[in-house]
């Protein structure tokens, strides 16, 4: 029997969905250390991440993401923390439940699991099956909280995708999940946009969504959202990317995107065939409102070109991505 899905649902009835933001950039604006896990706020400052996910939903996002990205005991034991992750993860969920319960609209709340930061074997010492089992844990505890799909961000391996898709499925969730394309424009482990869809069809129901986030810039999200949409034009497909592009000033990141910038980054994921857009490092509330205007105000267009993209948005930052673009082409194959 397929699991109960409200992310499909809000879907059907609004067409595109508004993601939302960064949640690391916009913590640290409020105080958060260099170093200090972000989990951690949720026992010693859990009004300021109530705030960030309230301010998410009055920017008119239609999805938050718990504060739980680096909520697997893996994570966690670098704050010595390894021993609660069930207590923090429903934390994490609980908080982002209280205030999707009293919006005034629909919002999904999405449990937020990222990487272990450990390679499976045989690159490194985790098993798929500890792997699993890792996964497992955390998101028992965000289904004790309430959440309503569980979100697998910025992923790298094929086989750690797998992984948190079995645990999702053990805890008989919908799961989503999404790659980062920023090394030369495939994941750090060689994963293409391309073939992101079929990574772990094979689990459960399969993926209800998948995309990308984070990367690089916005630009080389959208092209590499073009792969993901010419391979499969049916897949309910995500992109979360970076506010423009990230740069140093000083011992400082700063990104380059404006709010008019991410609003037109919004209209041209809507033209390349995304169905739900966010923001990553760097979106702020001030860009979520300039998407969510941009979303609600416009009518899909003409697929864009690789070219394009970049006289909108700006340069792409992925060599081989930039280098593989041909006139009169949405994009050329990478290797």
């Amino acid at each position: 029997m397929p699991v109960s899905n409200p992310l499909a649902d809000l879907l059907a009835e609004k067409g595109v969905l508004l993601a939302d933001g960064a949640t690391g950039t916009n913590l640290f604006a409020m105080g958060l250390e260099s170093g200090e896990a972000p989990e951690m706020w949720l026992e010693t400052a859990p009004e300021k991440i109530t705030k960030l996910h309230q301010d998410f939903v009055d920017a008119g996002s239609d999805i938050i993401l718990t504060n739980s990205f680096g909520g697997t005991r893996n994570r966690l034991k670098l704050h010595e923390a390894h021993d609660r992750v069930y207590a923090l993860n429903k934390k994490a969920a609980e908080i982002a439940r209280a205030v999707a319960d009293k919006a005034p609209r629909k919002v999904i709340v999405a449990g937020s699991v990222g990487p272990t930061g450990d390679l499976l074997v045989p690159l490194g010492a985790m098993t798929y099956e500890a792997a699993i089992e890792s996964f497992s844990e955390q998101i028992e505890g965000l289904k004790a909280g309430g959440i309503d799909v569980v979100w697998i961000e910025t992923m790298s391996a094929t086989d750690e995708i797998r992984a948190a898709a079995e645990a999702a499925v053990r805890h008989e969730l919908p799961y989503v999940y999404t790659g980062s394309f920023d090394t030369a424009g495939k994941t750090m482990m060689g994963v293409h946009p391309r073939d992101i869809h079929s990574l772990a069809k094979d689990i459960g129901d399969g993926p209800f969504a998948v995309g990308a986030n984070c990367g690089v810039g916005a630009s080389d999200i959208l092209s590499s959202l073009l792969d993901m949409t010419d391979a499969d034009p049916e897949a309910v497909v995500v992109v979360k990317g970076n506010c423009g592009i990230p740069e140093f000033r000083g011992a400082e990141i700063h990104y380059s995107g404006t709010p008019p910038l991410m609003a037109d980054y919004a209209r041209m994921a809507i033209d390349s065939g995304a169905r739900i857009i966010g923001g990553c490092c760097g979106t702020s509330c001030e860009h979520l409102a300039a998407m969510r205007q941009a979303i609600d105000g416009h009518t899909k267009a003409t697929r864009p070109t690789v070219e394009e993209i970049v006289e909108r948005i700006g340069p792409m930052r992925n060599t081989v991505a930039a280098d593989n673009k041909a006139p009169g082409r949405e994009r050329r194959r990478r290797s």
